[in-house]
Parts: structure tokens; sequence; C-alpha cells
């Protein structure tokens, strides 16, 4: 399935809300779902799952991981601002050896593109 996000894998994002409120990391996974996407960050929203080990040498007791969050909860860093900005989209001119111009991400704030 495709998503259509503004945020993408690798992207640095600051949290808006929650608990995890003004931290900011790396986004590992885009998770789409039915009328919902969600992403996964690095080091942001964790929480405690308690398991018993299913295998020889597999983790048991109490196990720390990072939990999805809502896509509205989170603010894409402007590589070149370091700011919390809303992402924006714009043409940039055509790759060399196609005539059509493509889409870009662009920083609504300092108009850089980001991609």
């Amino acid at each position: 399935m495709t998503v259509k996000c503004k945020i993408r894998k690798d992207d640095r994002v600051e949290v808006l809300t929650g608990r995890s409120r003004g931290k900011i990391g790396k986004v590992k996974k885009v998770m789409a779902e039915k009328n919902r996407v969600r992403v996964l960050v690095e080091g942001v929203n964790m929480v405690v799952r308690h398991s018993k080990a299913s295998a020889p040498g597999a983790p048991s007791g109490k196990i720390e991981k990072e939990a999805p969050l809502p896509v509205s909860n989170v603010a894409l860093l402007c590589p070149k601002c370091h700011e919390a900005t809303r992402v924006g989209h714009a043409f940039a001119p055509p790759a060399v050896g196609s005539g059509k111009p493509r889409k870009v991400r662009v920083c609504r704030k300092c108009k850089e593109h980001i991609d």
C-alpha cells in the first residue's frame, strides 16, 4: 500500500504532544493502516513489555521498546533552519534527461528544499 504522508523514513522529527513532547528522533518506520498513519521514532514513546523466553537464549523479562505515534503528533525538523516545520511541496527543475519537473518537499519557514 502506498502511503500518502509528508513524513518519510530516516527524517528527523520532533514530538509535539504526549509524554514524549519535545523529544527529537529519527523515523524508523512509517506504518499505514486503514485511515491512520503512524510513525515509529527512535528512542521516543518508550513502553515496557513483559515477555517470556520463547526459545533458549531469547530475552525474557521487562523489555523496553518504541511504540508508534500518530503522524499528526510529530513535526519534521528542517535540515537547514533546524526548526520543527510544516511541509509544503514545490516543483524543482527537471532532472537531466527528462523534461518533467519533479515535485519536492519544502520547509514552510525557510522555503528550502528538504530532499
